[in-house]
Formats: C-alpha cells, sequence, structure tokens
C-alpha cells in the first residue's frame, strides 16, 4: 500500500506525534517514502484540521482515539496523518490495503487487536488504518462494525472519494469525516526545501544544486501532491550527473523533460470528475463565459474525452438556454459534430465556441421545468386513457366506437387554432408546465401564448 503522504507547514506548532518509524537507508527507500513527517512540524498542511483549536488537533491532544474517515485527494497525508495518530496515543499500527486485501485479511487483523488488547498487564490500543476503503464492497465494510463498536479496533479509512456514495452508512454513522485539502504550491515548496536539507533522509548529503526557480517548478508541477513533488524530484536527482568538482546541476533540459506530461487531476469516475463538470455547467448557467472556459479546458488537459464534453454541452443548451435563444442547441449540435469530425485538438475549439455562446446566451429552464412538472404527472396520475376525440380511426370497429369523433382540424380553425379544444386526459384537466421566461425568443412565446390562451377562454371562438 502506499506510505506517503505529508504536509501540514504550520509554524510554531507543538510537536504532538512521535513517528513509529524508522527509516533505515540500507532498504534503499523511495525519497517519499523516507521523508514521511515523524511529528507536526514537519507536516504541511491541513491547517484547517491540525492548527490550535481545530477540531482534530483537540481530539489528538485529548488523547482519545475515536474511528474517522479521511478523505482527500492523493498525496495530502491521509496515511502519515494515521500513523501519527497512532503513535501519539501509543497504539499498535495496522495497515490494509482494499486493493489487495480481503475478509481473511481483516479477520487476521482484529485477531491481532484482541491478542494485544488481552494481553495481562499490557492491554494495547490498535489502530487499523484501511487505505482506499471505499474499495471495499459492502460485506468487507460491515466485517469492521462489530469491532469498531466493542472497541477492539479504532478504525481510521482513508478515501480519494466521496463517503457519502462510497461507503455504508453504518460504517459512516460510526466514524467521523475529515475532509482533507490539496496542498498549496508554498506548502509544497517546503516539502522540497524538507528533502533537500535533510542529510538523514533527504538529499542534504548530496552536492546537489537545486536554485529557487527550479524548486517552484517542482512545486506547481506536483499539482497539490507532495509526493508527486518529491517523486518528481528524486528522478531528476538520479539522473544527474556529477562534475569534475562533483558538483550536481540539474539542467533545464533535463527538468523539462522529468516534468514534461504531467496532466492536473481529473479522475474520470470521481469526485474531481463530478465536481468539475457541475462548475463547468454553473458557470455557463451564471453567464460567464471566462469560467466556463477555465472549467473546460481544466477537464480536457486532465484527460477527459472531449466528446463527453461536447455532450454535456448539448444537455446545457437544452437545459438552460431553452427557447431563449434555441439557436443554441444547433451550435452545440454543430460543436459535437466538427469535434467528430476533425478530433481532438482541432475540433475542441468549436466546443469552446458553443461553451462560449452559450454562457453569454439569454437563460432559460422553462422547457427543463416544464418537462420535470410532466413527468411528475405521468408517473403519478396513473395510465389516464387517451380521450375518445383525439384516438386515431383507422378501422370502420374504431369509428364505430367513437374514436376521433368531433376531433376539431386546427389547420381548418381561424389563425390554425382550435380554440377550446382539450387535449389533456379527462380526469385530469387543464394543465400548465411551460411558462416561457421574459429573455431572449421566450418573451415572443409568452406572448403568443398568451394569445392563444385568450382564445380558448373566449366563448365566441369555441362556438
Amino acid at each position: 500500500m502506499p506510505t506517503l503522504r505529508l504536509y501540514a507547514c504550520m509554524q510554531n506548532s507543538t510537536d504532538l506525534f512521535a513517528s513509529t518509524d524508522v527509516v533505515d537507508p540500507s532498504l534503499n527507500q523511495p525519497l517519499a517514502d523516507r521523508m514521511r513527517p515523524r511529528e507536526l512540524s514537519e507536516y504541511c498542511g491541513q491547517a484547517h484540521l491540525l492548527s490550535e483549536g481545530k477540531p482534530l488537533r483537540l481530539a489528538i491532544e485529548s488523547d482519545k482515539l475515536h474511528s474517522m474517515i479521511f478523505w482527500g485527494p492523493p498525496g495530502t497525508g491521509k496515511t502519515t496523518l494515521a500513523r501519527m495518530i497512532a503513535g501519539r496515543a501509543a497504539a499498535q499500527f495496522i495497515s490494509l490495503s482494499a486493493v489487495l486485501s480481503g475478509v481473511k485479511d481483516i479477520r487476521a487483523a482484529i485477531a491481532t487487536a484482541k491478542r494485544l488488547r488481552n494481553e495481562q498487564g499490557r492491554g494495547r490500543a490498535t489502530v487499523l488504518f484501511v487505505d482506499e476503503v471505499h474499495r471495499f464492497n459492502k460485506s468487507q465494510q460491515d466485517a469492521f462494525l462489530p469491532f469498531v463498536e466493542d472497541g477492539t479496533v479504532t478504525f481510521i479509512g482513508a478515501t480519494t472519494e466521496n463517503p457519502s456514495f462510497e461507503l455504508n452508512n453504518a460504517l459512516l454513522s460510526r466514524a467521523r469525516v475529515y475532509v482533507l485539502k490539496s496542498l498549496g504550491v508554498a506548502d509544497i515548496r517546503r516539502v522540497v526545501d524538507q528533502a533537500l536539507a535533510d542529510t538523514e533522509r533527504g538529499l542534504g548529503g548530496r552536492n546537489l544544486q537545486v536554485d529557487a526557480a527550479q524548486r517552484d517548478l517542482f512545486a506547481h508541477a506536483a499539482d497539490g501532491d507532495a509526493r508527486r513533488a518529491l517523486n518528481l524530484l528524486e528522478i531528476a536527482a538520479d539522473l544527474t550527473e556529477a562534475d569534475e568538482e562533483g558538483l550536481e546541476t540539474i539542467s533545464e533540459t533535463l527538468l523539462n523533460e522529468v516534468l514534461a506530461g504531467g496532466l492536473r487531476r481529473f479522475d474520470k469516475g470521481g469526485e474531481a470528475f463530478y465536481d468539475q463538470i457541475s462548475a463547468m455547467h454553473k458557470s455557463v448557467r451564471g453567464s460567464n463565459p471566462d469560467a466556463a472556459l477555465y472549467w473546460m479546458t481544466r477537464m480536457l488537459d486532465g484527460g477527459c474525452d472531449p466528446l463527453y464534453v461536447a455532450r454535456r454541452v448539448v444537455r446545457m443548451a437544452s437545459e438552460d438556454i431553452g427557447n431563449a435563444d434555441p439557436r443554441g442547441l444547433q451550435l452545440a449540435l454543430n460543436a459535437w459534430d466538427v469535434l467528430e469530425r476533425l478530433g481532438s485538438p482541432e475540433g475542441e475549439l468549436a466546443v469552446a465556441q458553443a461553451v462560449v455562446y452559450l454562457a453569454c446566451a439569454p437563460k432559460s429552464n422553462a422547457v427543463y421545468s416544464a418537462f420535470n412538472a410532466a413527468m411528475a404527472d405521468a408517473r403519478s396520475e396513473g395510465s389516464q386513457d387517451v380521450p375518445l376525440h383525439l384516438r386515431n380511426a383507422p378501422t370502420t370497429l374504431m369509428k364505430e366506437l367513437d374514436y376521433g369523433k368531433d376531433y376539431r382540424y386546427a389547420h381548418n380553425e381561424a389563425d390554425g387554432v382550435a380554440a377550446g379544444e382539450k387535449y389533456f386526459p379527462e380526469d385530469m384537466g387543464e394543465r400548465v408546465y411551460y411558462r416561457p421566461v421574459e429573455r431572449g425568443l421566450e418573451i415572443k412565446i409568452a406572448e403568443r401564448l398568451n394569445y392563444l390562451r385568450q382564445l380558448g377562454n373566449d366563448p365566441q371562438k369555441t362556438q
């Protein structure tokens, strides 16, 4: 399982934790693993949880363990924080990976916890840490419950996915969720500085020269993930050759090669995926073309399928622009077609054009609201019969049964309107779902509908 997650530059903090890890340089551990924070002063990020008076810090200071879920992006310190908590409480730390473990491994961990708890005169608490806990199925998650309940283990789960969707309610009700945030550039820069200065675990023992601008580049390339920053730094250091004087300097060419190709977080199908799509959609709805373009390009940069973006843009055209500007839907469809014809990246410009147009267009969700209201009635009103006068009558029997009788052909009526005609099921009565807004083309549509409804209410027009 992953072993590093760094992070939280909090100045003037007392060292609440003592690490249980001992680094053995002979094991050739990765730099990211060697630089795991041993105490709070080395931990960068998560000040919203660990600064003075914050909930997690108070829980740790009170030395009262409780089950918890750490939810956050990769490289934000979930595993490291769990290890520190166990160290502070002098508890046994047992780690499982939901990717590799099953019920058998859970039982073995529980058996160890029970043995430690029952040792005569040496009863010891156990922190059971499960990385990627969202990958466990329902039965595997349920296997923890009785042992969390009776205090055999203090459960700490780590997940990159929204616990509301991925974890059982029973498990969630027994654990407090703490949200860890992506690290800022300044936080990661400090992680890089620590690694370059540390002579015991880091690169401080080498004659490696990394100037301030290069350190900033590593921090930016990490995209909020301290582990990525240290991995990139280690790769660059390993590829650097010493000159005649033993000085190791990372060249600009080498640095560009090491940092090339890094994609920003998107995680198709995960939390970041839906958050960014939501942000783009809401930016269009909020008539902000610049923000809409930003979120679109963030998704594309992160590896999202451009065709998926195009499909969502078509949806936006109907949901949020609607009949206020029907050209928006046509433009969105045209952009989708262009993308399919030209491919990526050439076709992406057409999608961007559609996104900007939709963001600037007048907005109406009247059709969207009308559709939902009609669907609600369709589901709640039962299987209402079609009125006889609206039924087709292709056979003699149907005509004898009055199918189509007294139907008024609108084209033969004044203004092409069968004023006063009824089209809903008889038991439902008339309903109004579509209510045009006072924006764009729907202003004209509203005027037309008002005219039609006045015709329907005029007795002289129905005779």
